[in-house]
């Protein structure tokens, strides 16, 4: 049955609350998540490249979250153009591919981005605002972003069971609140285990936060334990989100969750993915998604932030790939908002 509630169970299940344009500043607002749930701190960006480096610096987390960031930052760059309509086009392409390059792998940049250019561009053309135009498209993204995260959460709920230890990586995004919620609004006791997701530590900060706001028991492991805890049986089921989902089923996510679902697969423990609105049409295959690289200083520091607990002796190298891509082999399967799907069949979800 499908429980409908008119407020999200936790902060980061509502991106309204998390950014937005403020019409009076004249900026884009945006929660700082490296510094959440310690300090609730809200960074104002006031220029593109302000909203670029807030995305490139993790100020700026999670596929969508970023995707809506970096839309209003377009739409905050099609608000002061002077010149003409032409040359305002080629502004805005400028504008666009800086955006563009922040996070390559994520599929929802690569979505919003050129389609909130096509809005400003055509409205350019068309003599209306192409500020107006482009702010009233990404709102509108955001809002069709959190129907789809609870249709997706309530699909996702069908398949946990009472008793439940579920583990999870990463943020715990939209889909996943409204999965734990619903099921609990069910009935059903379920423990959340999240590993830490080093080196920004999502799950120790910003997973942990979320279930603590709905009152779900939450436990934490390092991001090396669960091969051990499925072994011994205590990890009944693997779920995660996706930063892009191929048409032949496979999925790129936080780094390490290759590593869960291999162990998971290893030990009979179902893989279900958290699909949002399905996979990437423009992406056939694992081979054909970006792995972004980031800086391997990253890895050397609490947070990854230098000038915070440095972990690491100095005069070492490190590398730190972003992302990791898991084949359909390992996934038991896709849930959506349009339902749930075997991963050689995700491509369907475009007919559902």
């Amino acid at each position: 049955m499908d429980i409908t509630l008119d407020t999200p169970p936790a902060l980061l299940a509502d991106r309204f609350k998390t950014l937005r344009y403020d019409e009076t500043e004249r900026a884009v607002i945006v929660l700082n998540r490296r510094k959440y749930p310690f300090t609730t701190e809200y960074v104002t960006l006031r220029t593109v490249e302000e909203v670029a480096t807030a995305i490139e610096d993790m100020t700026v987390q999670g596929g969508p979250p970023l995707a809506y960031v970096a839309g209003l930052g377009l739409a905050m760059a099609a608000r002061d153009l002077e010149a003409s309509a032409a040359r305002q086009g080629v502004y805005l392409e400028q504008v666009a591919k800086r955006l563009l390059a922040t996070r390559p792998t994520a599929d929802d940049l690569h979505a919003i981005i050129p389609a909130t250019l096509n809005v400003a561009l055509e409205a350019l053309r068309e003599s209306r605002d192409p500020f107006r135009a482009a702010l009233d498209y990404v709102n509108s993204e955001i809002q069709r972003g959190n129907e789809v995260s609870q249709k997706c959460g309530q699909y996702a709920a069908r398949l946990i069971n009472n008793g439940d230890q579920i583990l999870t990586h990463c943020i715990a995004g939209a889909a996943l609140c409204w999965m734990l919620w619903t099921a609990k609004q069910s009935g059903k006791n379920i423990t959340l285990v999240g590993c830490e997701t080093r080196p920004y530590f999502q799950g120790a900060r910003l997973t942990a936060a979320s279930a603590q706001e709905m009152d779900i028991p939450f436990k934490l492991i390092t991001d090396g334990m669960s091969a051990h805890l499925m072994s011994v049986g205590k990890l009944d089921k693997f779920i995660c989100a996706a930063d892009r989902i191929t048409l032949d089923g496979h999925i790129t996510n936080k780094i390490g969750t290759l590593q869960h679902a291999i162990a998971a697969h290893h030990f009979g423990k179902p893989f279900y993915v958290l699909g949002y609105d399905g996979p990437d049409p423009k992406t056939e295959t694992g081979a054909d998604i970006p792995i972004e690289e980031r800086n391997p200083d990253e890895i050397f520091y609490a947070r990854g932030e230098a000038g915070t607990v440095r972990t690491a002796i100095h005069g070492i190298g490190g590398y730190y790939p972003a992302f990791d891509i898991t084949p359909p082999h390992l996934i038991s399967a896709i849930c959506t908002d349009r339902g749930i799907f075997a991963p050689h069949a995700v491509r369907d979800y475009f007919e559902a």
